[in-house]
């Protein structure tokens, strides 16, 4: 591409994530950047009146629900040049034809880990003292305040965390948790580095060795075959009593009917914010457990923090404009370790 002249640049993606992504200062910066006809929505883009628009696309601005972009609706855009993702994985967009076209491609997965590790941060502090799971449990005992360590012991000094994925949100989480006393934060990625783990200040481990050692477990890897049921009755039973799972990551990552076993018997805390099925069905027992908590995937992007990805996505378009290598460029190898 040219640094002379802005290149030509298609939004594609949904109208309410768009609505969502680009208030009008964001809009306002983008026009200076590129040439922008009108967004074509998820559901347009194989429409016949929308063909004549693709023709002179060179760089397409995607979102969350964007299309496969497969070797037909590529063909449409033979000018196409980078894909700059405002969300996260591209996995569902980019096939084979993607790659062999040589097409760039680029995400914000970066700024989406960011309210990721921020949330599993908390999450562990408040596990630490059992909060969400005795605050439930008021609703019920209103009048009896007792019996405060029955979903184990309280507080966070000398606490020992498992982090399984050192992922963009696992290498956030393992620097932010080094803000507790006197924590041991203990690694698991066949894939990560020791001295990058040990620079964050982690130790990296085998499994099934940090298992057994580990307070509270936070899952942060992505979802691929390898992956799914990584945590499974196994794993699950290797934990101590009153260990706290935090899954942030994928629910295929954990055995859900393990899982749920384990977390009538008590002897289990979770903090869910991923679970598969996603939702769980209605008559899913886990959403009844006191020393159970559920949120509805909300641990990533949300509200104000959607800007955050647009801002980011808008650097690297600004960076492609300009001739310079985009800072989040991503390869076909990339997907096969990247959260």
């Amino acid at each position: 591409m040219s640094t002379q002249r802005m290149p030509e640049a298609l939004i594609l993606m949904g109208r309410d994530e768009f609505e969502a992504q680009f208030d009008p200062t964001r809009l306002e910066r983008l026009r200076t950047l590129a040439r922008l006809p009108e967004p074509i929505w998820t559901d347009e883009l194989d429409s016949a009146a929308i063909r004549p628009r693709l023709a002179g696309v060179e760089v397409l601005l995607t979102g969350w629900g964007a299309p496969l972009l497969d070797a037909e609706r590529l063909a449409r855009m033979p000018r196409l040049q980078a894909m700059i993702h405002c969300a996260g994985t591209i996995r569902p967009m980019v096939s084979d034809a993607f790659w062999a076209r040589g097409i760039r491609a680029s995400n914000v997965a970066e700024a989406n880990a960011i309210p990721v590790a921020e949330y599993t941060l908390a999450a562990v502090i408040m596990a630490g003292k059992a909060a969400p799971f005795l605050a439930r449990g008021l609703r019920e005992r209103r009048d009896d305040w007792a019996d405060l360590e029955r979903f184990g012991r309280l507080g966070n000094l000398g606490r020992t965390v498992g982090v399984v994925g050192f992922s963009r949100v696992g290498r956030r989480v393992v620097a932010a948790l080094q803000q507790l006393e006197d924590i041991t934060v203990l690694v698991h990625d066949p894939y990560a580095d020791p001295a990058e783990v040990a620079a964050a200040g982690g130790r990296l481990t085998d499994l099934p060795e940090l298992l057994p050692q580990v307070d509270i477990l936070s899952l942060h890897v992505p979802a691929l075959p390898e992956t799914r049921h990584l945590i499974g009755p196994r794993e699950l039973a290797a934990l101590p009593d009153h260990a706290t799972l935090i899954n942030t990551a994928r629910g295929m990552v954990v055995d859900t009917s393990a899982l749920e076993a384990e977390c009538v018997s008590g002897r289990l805390n979770a903090v869910l914010d991923v679970t598969e099925p996603e939702p769980l069905p209605a008559a899913s027992v886990l959403y009844d457990l006191p020393n159970v908590v559920i949120t509805p995937h909300i641990a990533g992007s949300l509200g104000t923090e959607l800007y955050r990805m647009t801002d980011a996505a808008l650097d690297e378009l600004e960076r492609l404009a300009s001739g310079l290598p985009m800072l989040n460029e991503i390869s076909i190898d990339d997907l096969r370790l990247s959260a």
